[in-house]
């Protein structure tokens, strides 16, 4: 009976201190990656400003070509939304909507995620001309994890995690754009 009760106050301390740390640990994060694509900036800028497209270079999207999808709106402007429902786990569920255009320069995305667990995090593509024939395109996320789920972020490689897949679709897109 001791050793329950000391093992289940060491679990108790460990919670507890855990739970402290938490208190003192970031809760935002934010990942980019970017690509120079031989095109001019008009011709990318027309391709990513459609989400539809994503279907093609996203690796998110490429993981369960079979996902129900829906779409509201017409896409490639402020308040069209795409959203997927996939049986696999790393898809998941859930939706994004246009927020923001910058013509030739921006798109703001809010992303909704309901499974495998619920979050919103912010999305944008922006592109920069590096010469008449050349685009640089960064892909970025930022998001948020309340207390006392933030600790997750020090076990998370969300650079890596994220970054890594984002990396690959930006190498989807310029393989596609620069056909």
């Amino acid at each position: 009976m001791k050793i329950l009760k000391k093992l289940g106050i060491g679990i108790l301390a460990i919670v507890a201190i855990l739970l402290i740390v938490a208190v003192f640990i970031k809760k935002e994060y934010a990942v980019e990656r970017e690509v120079s694509i031989n095109k001019p900036l008009a011709d990318v800028f027309a391709y990513v400003r459609n989400i539809k497209n994503q279907n093609y270079y996203s690796v998110w999207n490429l993981k369960d070509p079979n996902s129900k999808q829906d779409f509201k709106g017409t896409d490639g402007t402020v308040g069209f939304i795409a959203s997927w429902d996939s049986k696999n786990d790393e898809v998941g569920q859930g939706e994004q909507e246009i927020k923001n255009i910058v013509e030739g320069s921006r798109i703001d995305m809010e992303l909704r995620f309901t499974r495998p667990f619920k979050a919103t995090d912010q999305g944008y593509l922006i592109t920069e001309s590096v010469n008449e024939n050349q685009t640089k395109v960064k892909w970025g996320f930022t998001g948020k994890m309340d207390y006392p789920m933030n600790l997750m972020l020090v076990l998370m490689d969300m650079e890596g995690m994220i970054g890594n897949d984002m990396q690959a679709g930006l190498t989807n897109l310029k393989n596609i754009l620069e056909k």
